[in-house]
């Protein structure tokens, strides 16, 4: 199909602090747009400090999917996909452009290239897989499902259960069940993306100073309202949003607000070095990579590609 004649999709991606709500909002003013949440911590209503979310003065166009999760409910990838599909659909029904901003590439992934059809596990496989030592559930693997066991390391205890129990809940490997991926709207789109890549001493400045800025304006309130709720599971996907431990260690008085905020630094630090390390090697080659630490620079490069013809 023409890709001239479908329906337009921008995509603002890239590490946590590299700029992109600035360059989605910047775009969405001028096309018309209507920005979609793709970050995991965002979705939630109890963290709208710690997890950056835009502020009412802030979003100027409309905004989804932001804070749209009680803390007490758990946002998988595939209820995300799902929502992000009805608000994509909702936009152009609407004769807008939906433009995606985020940093989980798990989200974005799903979203696009849809997600494998895995059965539900078996209950009393994966309380065996999880109680196994990590150590030992990687030997598992080597025997059961080799090429996952070659492909993770020993020492990742997530991904390593997860490919455990699928092949011993349903026979197949996990990877033979991604081959499967359904639901993804990668191919009935235009997408115009931009990875926003910025240099990491940088990225890691403006992560320290955000972070500071959250500690003193909300955050710890935040979190305290959140450990206050009784609703909410102490192992609910909510609580373990960076911040959340290390500010709930000095509510305790086991760490100080320094130590908490050394800790939280530290935490963000690492995930935004996963995030940059999966969007400069993961997603296709022809989505827009640059290391600008100026977002809107990249504003003409997304247009051209919002406007390109096939």
């Amino acid at each position: 199909m023409n890709k001239g004649h479908l329906p337009r999709l921008a995509l603002i991606a890239g590490p946590t602090a590299s700029g992109k709500s600035a360059l989605a909002l910047a775009l969405a003013e001028r096309h018309d747009g209507v920005v979609i949440n793709a970050d995991s911590a965002q979705v939630y209503r109890d963290l709208r400090v710690l997890s950056a979310r835009p502020s009412p003065e802030e979003a100027r166009a409309p905004h989804r999917l932001f804070g749209y999760v009680d803390g007490a409910d758990s946002c998988s990838a595939a209820r995300w996909a799902g929502d992000a599909r009805a608000e994509v659909a909702a936009a152009h029904a609407a004769g807008k452009l939906p433009i995606l901003v985020g940093g989980t590439g798990l989200y974005l992934r799903t979203l696009l290239d849809g997600i494998a059809p895995v059965p539900e596990i078996d209950p009393a496989v994966r309380a065996a897989v999880r109680a196994l030592p990590v150590a030992e559930a990687h030997a598992a693997l080597r025997n059961e499902d080799p090429a996952a066991a070659a492909r993770l390391a020993p020492a990742d205890t997530t991904r390593v259960a997860r490919a455990l129990e699928v092949v011993r809940s349903t026979g197949r490997t996990l990877a033979a069940w991604q081959a499967a991926r359904e639901g993804g709207i990668g191919g009935a789109v235009h997408l115009a993306a931009a990875i926003l890549l910025p240099p990491r001493d940088w990225l890691f400045e403006r992560c320290d100073r955000r972070l500071a800025a959250m500690f003193r304006e909300g955050a710890v309130g935040e979190v305290a309202a959140l450990l206050a709720r009784r609703d909410v599971a102490e192992d609910a996907p909510v609580r373990r949003a960076i911040g959340v431990p290390e500010i709930a260690a000095m509510l305790a008085g086991t760490i100080t607000d320094e130590e908490a905020l050394a800790r939280a630094r530290l935490a963000t630090r690492q995930y935004a070095k996963r995030q940059f390390t999966w969007f400069r090697n993961q997603p296709p080659s022809e989505w827009v990579r640059t290391s600008a630490t100026e977002s809107c620079d990249q504003m003409p490069a997304i247009e051209s590609l919002l406007l390109e013809k096939g």
